[in-house]
């Protein structure tokens, strides 16, 4: 195996998977490094939802992927929002289908674990090269390229390098770039349970202000592909481990929904959501570019994080087929900054949504909290109120500017 390409990817996550699609699509010979063994279990937070721009880039990655994602996930036809158990906001989407063969739904929901199924699947095809079990140690990055030195001693050279090795990226370590925000005191619980096939719930998104059964703490109910994920905000004197641990887990869990699936839990974690982004995306040379988590970290209201790491790594691709086309320094400088460039203020933007929902859902603003309340009480004569109730925390809608001039 040779170990001279012009591009290493660090990280096999769904990021660093779609950095090595669009590399080889684009016939830029690359390598993917993963510090753990193949199908090892992954710690942290999993992705459940893809937007439909996520889904249409993949699908230009590699041809038939974002179709196979959608097909292989749901779509909620309804979704509704409660306040202190009172219904504030319903809506019906009608029909929905992902079988439409010409056609990307405008979100699917499934689990990371399938999601990167299928996506390693499409760059198996495409002919990818993987090492696994062999952590990332050392960048050594000169004015020509990088040399990557891995645990084993293995020593790799590059023209580039994308950093998609998460939240305690190396790859971000060693190029001297650090995190820059605030962390949120708030402590979310997010639990994974597998559907009962035989006699499942109706697939709904659901979201409770105030769950009048959990001492009026929020809960969010999001169903994704054979499963359900729960969503609980805890509140500022609770004791994390009477939540966290599975006893705790199985005492509340069927205050929420039906006490069958207190049996069916497959996966239990906590966070205190970071809010930062990388000071830069690329080092003083020019020659690493960061994405996903090891760029940026954002608490998942809105579905912010893989569906912002997949441009990420996209852009990335165009910035670096850029700067191997170009006749001079300067230019080939100039195509590594635009993406970085790009991407960060496209992250700067997506941290600043997601605090947006954060400070919407949080209890400890007293004019929110009025605001809520106010809101709630009024459903019924200003019925857009309730959208606004629904849509909050979630943060914003629309994406960032659109910056990508084309490579």
């Amino acid at each position: 195996m040779g170990k001279n390409v012009e591009v290493i990817v660090v990280g096999s996550g769904p990021v660093g998977l779609t950095a090595a699609l669009t590399l080889q699509n684009r016939g830029i010979s690359c390598v993917v490094i993963e510090a753990e063994e193949k199908d090892a279990p992954r710690a942290g937070s999993r992705a459940i939802y893809l937007h439909s721009a996520t889904l249409k880039l993949l699908e230009e990655a590699s041809k038939g992927l974002g179709f196979t994602l959608a097909r292989n996930g749901i779509i909620w036809p309804v979704k509704r929002t409660l306040y202190r158990g009172k219904e504030v906001y319903v809506r019906h989407y009608g029909v929905t289908d992902t079988q439409d063969p010409n056609r990307l739904p405008h979100f699917t929901s499934l689990h990371q674990h399938e999601i990167e199924k299928h996506m390693y699947e499409a760059c198996v095809k495409a002919g990818v090269q993987f090492v696994y079990g062999q952590p990332v140690e050392k960048l050594d990055i000169g004015e020509d390229g990088v040399k990557v030195t891995t645990a084993s001693g293995d020593v790799w050279d590059a023209k580039y390098v994308i950093g998609c090795d998460g939240a305690r990226s190396v790859v971000r370590q060693e190029a001297g770039l650090t995190f820059e925000g605030p962390r949120t005191h708030d402590t979310f619980l997010v639990v994974d349970v597998t559907e009962d096939e035989e006699n499942p719930l109706p697939v709904e998104r659901v979201f409770h202000y105030q769950h009048p059964a959990m001492g009026h703490r929020n809960v969010l109910h999001v169903p994704f592909k054979g499963g359900w994920r729960i969503d609980l905000q805890l509140l500022a004197d609770d004791k994390e481990e009477d939540f966290t641990s599975i006893e705790g887990v199985k005492e509340w869990l069927p205050k929420v929904m039906d006490p069958k699936y207190a049996e069916r839990i497959t996966w239990v974690s906590s966070y205190r959501f970071h809010q930062v982004v990388a000071d830069s995306f690329t080092d003083e040379k020019r020659r690493v570019l960061l994405a996903g988590e090891a760029a940026h970290l954002f608490a998942p209201f809105g579905a912010r994080g893989l569906n912002s790491g997949v441009p990420d790594a996209i852009i990335a691709v165009r910035g670096i087929q850029a700067a191997l086309q170009a006749d001079n320094e300067e230019r080939r400088r100039d195509a590594i900054d635009a993406a970085a460039t790009e991407r960060r203020i496209a992250a700067l933007w997506n941290r600043d949504g997601s605090t947006t929902a954060l400070h919407h859902i949080q209890g400890d603003s007293p004019e929110m909290n009025m605001k809520r309340e106010l809101a709630a009480s009024l459903v019924s004569i200003v019925p857009r109120l309730g959208r606004w109730l629904d849509e909050g925390p979630y943060g914003p809608k629309f994406g960032p500017p659109e910056l990508t001039t084309k490579y």
